[in-house]
């Protein structure tokens, strides 16, 4: 894989770089975000390994640049030493497909970003899905939701168009999992993260959730518009 690495420190960057170079991948290395930004819209990357706090831009600004501004797509590893559940949906709002949280094992590192680049090559939808008010053109990874732009990281586009591709359906935990990672993960924090990051962008746009929690089972997309009664 090409990888990117855009991280402040130098001893962490040195020692990423070493590692994956070691491992056979090719790699790249930017100190901060204004230089690791330019890199990533220059250059084709398999992955990019994005820390959060970095001076001239910080690692949340980079990936919203990224993916609404540039309409990069690489799949982008995010490591920090924040681990609140809020800072992990803020990072997942704006496009971070993963999180690692500071101190990781370089071999953790290698396999998340391995996994990441897998998914990333895998297979989604190419026929264009219509329900109720929402859709989801695949060719361009578009999404409108009563006429208004939805912009969303590609995990949670994944899990949407699962969705969509049987309204009604109630869809399991593991078969959204699957989808969107290709194996289970180890709690179930990851999955909820990003159903809501996934529904309030929906609700911003349309107005109303059209996602169901079927409680104990996994969740479904609502084959009906709610009644305006």
């Amino acid at each position: 894989m090409h990888i990117l690495i855009v991280e402040d420190d130098q001893a962490i960057a040195a020692n990423l770089y070493d590692f994956l170079e070691s491992r056979g991948h090719r790699v790249d290395a930017a100190a901060d975000g204004t230089l690791g930004y330019h890199l990533a819209v220059s250059q084709q990357f398999d992955a990019i390994l994005l820390d959060l706090g970095l001076p001239g831009m910080n690692g949340i600004t980079l990936c919203r640049k990224l993916r609404q501004e540039s309409q990069v797509d690489t799949p982008i590893l995010m490591i920090t030493a924040r681990d609140t559940l809020e800072d992990k949906l803020v990072g997942f709002e704006h496009g971070a497909d993963d999180y690692l949280v500071k101190p990781f094992q370089l071999k953790e590192v290698e396999a998340r970003l391995n996994a990441l680049h897998k998914r990333y090559s895998g297979r989604m939808t190419r026929r264009k899905l219509e329900v109720n008010g929402l859709s989801y053109d695949p060719k361009t990874f578009s999404i409108r939701f009563e006429s208004k732009e939805v912009k969303l990281p590609p995990k949670c586009i994944r899990l949407l168009a699962l969705m969509m591709s049987e309204p009604g359906r109630v869809f399991s935990r593991k078969e959204l999992e699957s989808e969107a990672w290709e194996d289970a993960q180890e709690t179930s924090d990851t999955l909820r993260s990003h159903m809501h990051v996934l529904r309030r962008a929906l609700m911003r746009a349309g107005g109303y959730d059209p996602i169901e929690t079927v409680h104990g089972i996994g969740y479904c997309l609502n084959s009906r518009a709610p009644s305006q009664d």
